[in-house]
């Protein structure tokens, strides 16, 4: 209910393809976030979140945060690099910790975590980390998602020390788990299209100091 009062309020809605474009959070808040519209309401068997980022915080925080009214924490990513050395994919609030390389999260990252019953895979910058079995069987329907805060409550229950102060981009989801090898072609910049989210018809609302900015490909193809 809060998301949706907030949403009439601003007015903000738009739909629009953010292809060489960011969503640039310059501060760290409990009020500032974008509100992503899948095209799908659910229930979802197999998930696979793809998406970019760049932060220089020396904290955890929340990536990306999919709650169903029931759930909150339904499905989501977030860094505990600094602290714990871990990278956490949660599934309908079954937890799983991914130890990271010392570089992961240093720069520019990219990610891709892919989610079905007999188990989850997570990419990050091209390198594959053990396969988890999560017993999960469903993901409920009507999400709400949301970048740049994690949600405690459906749509609210924030809290800044959770929140993302940064860069982030090419966010794409799917009904389905990618395989490897389509994991892989996001990583190496091929135009990928999520049947969920699609970051080239982005449906979305901002809330707070939320920036639109131009993106390039930091580490782009040279021909040889």
């Amino acid at each position: 209910m809060l998301v949706w009062i907030l949403l009439w309020i601003s007015g903000v809605l738009g739909q629009e393809d953010m292809r060489e474009k960011l969503f640039a959070f310059p501060e760290e808040s409990s009020h500032t976030y974008v509100q992503i519209f899948p095209d799908g309401k659910g229930p979802f068997r197999e998930a696979t979140v793809c998406m970019r980022l760049h932060s220089d915080l020396t904290r955890q925080y929340s990536l990306f945060s999919l709650a169903t009214p029931k759930l909150p924490n339904t499905f989501r990513l977030y860094n505990y690099s600094i602290k714990r050395k871990q990278f956490k994919l949660t599934v309908n609030a079954v937890e799983q910790y991914y130890d990271l390389q010392d570089n992961d999260f240093k720069e520019w990252t990219s990610i891709c975590a892919s989610w079905r019953s007999s188990g989850a895979v997570v990419f990050i910058n091209q390198r594959k980390y053990d396969k988890r079995k999560i017993s999960v069987t469903e993901i409920k329907a009507n999400p709400i998602i949301i970048i740049g805060e994690e949600q405690d409550s459906y749509g609210g229950g924030f809290n800044k020390s959770q929140s993302f102060v940064g860069e982030i981009t090419d966010v794409n989801m799917w009904d389905k788990a990618l395989t490897d090898e389509d994991m892989m072609d996001y990583f190496a910049a091929e135009e990928m299209s999520g049947n969920i989210i699609d970051w080239k018809a982005l449906r979305y609302t901002i809330v707070g100091n939320v920036i639109i900015k131009p993106y390039s490909d930091p580490y782009p193809c040279e021909a040889i």
